[in-house]
């Protein structure tokens, strides 16, 4: 069967086990750039976590470079500068600056004014102190937490505490390589973005406990005589929930591209800008941990449970090739007809041992009492 038709089945049977190493890799590597970018370049914080201010000035013609030189002689030409295009077409230019800049508002509104030849008025002030900033970022970090704690305990009671473990492996995935890209490309980090992160961290998790599902469900599977260790029967799992987990990011990713194409470059909403990158990354990334991390991390721990090493032991190692489905079918319909065998001789047993359940009874022959001791002699009396 072709690989279309594979996939149109529902189980392409592709042998994951072969591309875990590969994703190990990748994921160490991916893991590895964000961790240094964050330690070299750290993220662009907005203005709600480090306070500030912002500056925006309506302009049909001010470029960056001229903003940039107005605010040189006030010393503020380091700013962050950026040119805002609403869907209407009118540009507005945003200047945004720290909190040591708020004090010296007065000169940029001059400076912004001057430059884009109109009136202070025009020119929009919005500051955030510091104290504000830090609530955000408390706010997120407790977030964080409760959102671990809540995982951990509620995989723990649903599936297993080993379940648990790599689907914190997985999450801690996605959050390391999205904030990573956040801080190679320089996007801004706001509310929405933590909001965002959120958001697909459960996505994720959503993900990891359909496959998890699978997985347990297919867990009997797994014996010497179906000659599937846990490995074997957790790539025929993976295969099992593939195109599920294709189709679900895919539909999810629509709507999200759709936001990006329509409300940040059309409308100029650098809100849904920020919201959108987010999601994007974090639904492709969830996508991909779920089935190339979390279910090789929990391979990894069952595999050294007594049971299901001695059964890898005794076959031998994983097989070969990937177990199909009809393949399991066949292993399951195998099974079926074994315990159906073995009930119908525990019967049989069972009624060849009750004489009640043996047919109609046979007659029961007549037993004729005999004398255990000889007849007592008679005592001879008188004549009559």
């Amino acid at each position: 069967m072709s690989i279309a038709g594979r996939l149109y089945s529902g189980n392409p049977g592709f042998d994951f086990r072969r591309a875990w190493g590969k994703a190990l890799i990748i994921s160490v590597v991916l893991v590895a750039i964000c961790v240094a970018s964050l330690a070299i370049r750290g993220l662009e914080l907005g203005i709600d976590f480090e306070g500030g201010g912002v500056w925006e000035v309506p302009s049909a013609d001010l470029s960056v470079e001229e903003t940039r030189d107005a605010l040189r002689p006030i010393d503020r030409h380091d700013a962050r500068i950026q040119e805002l295009t609403s869907a209407a077409g009118s540009r507005t230019i945003r200047v945004q600056a720290g909190v040591d800049a708020v004090d010296d508002s007065d000169e940029i509104v001059g400076a912004l004014a001057e430059a884009a030849g109109t009136s202070p008025d025009q020119v929009s002030i919005n500051t955030v102190g510091p104290t504000w900033g830090d609530e955000i970022t408390g706010a997120a970090e407790r977030a964080l937490i409760y959102f671990f704690i809540a995982i951990a305990a509620y995989l723990s009671i649903r599936l297993e505490w080993r379940m648990a473990a790599g689907a914190l492996v997985a999450v801690v995935h996605d959050i390391a390589v999205t904030v990573g890209v956040y801080s190679l490309f320089q996007f801004t980090v706001t509310p929405a973005t933590v909001i965002a992160f959120l958001t697909i961290l459960g996505y994720s998790l959503y993900d990891t406990v359909v496959v998890f599902d699978k997985v347990k469900e297919s867990t009997h599977l797994v014996g010497t005589s179906t000659k599937m260790t846990y490995t074997d029967m957790a790539n025929y799992a993976t295969n099992e929930v593939f195109m599920r987990s294709v189709n679900t990011t895919i539909t999810s990713l629509l709507p999200i591209v759709s936001i990006l194409l329509v409300g940040s470059l059309l409308l100029g909403a650098t809100t849904l800008q920020e919201f959108g990158i987010a999601l994007a990354i974090g639904l492709a990334v969830g996508a991909y941990s779920s089935l190339f991390v979390a279910v090789p991390a929990v391979t990894w721990l069952k595999e050294r449970e007594s049971q299901f090493a001695e059964i890898s032991r005794k076959l031998g190692g994983n097989r070969s090739t990937p177990v199909e489905a009809t393949e399991v079918a066949g292993m399951a319909s195998a099974g079926r007809k074994a315990a159906r065998d073995d009930a119908k001789t525990a019967r049989q047993s069972r009624t060849s041992s009750s004489p009640d359940r043996a047919g109609p009874a046979a007659p029961t022959p007549r037993v004729t009492p005999t004398l255990t001791h000889p007849p007592r002699p008679r005592k001879k009396g008188k004549r009559r």
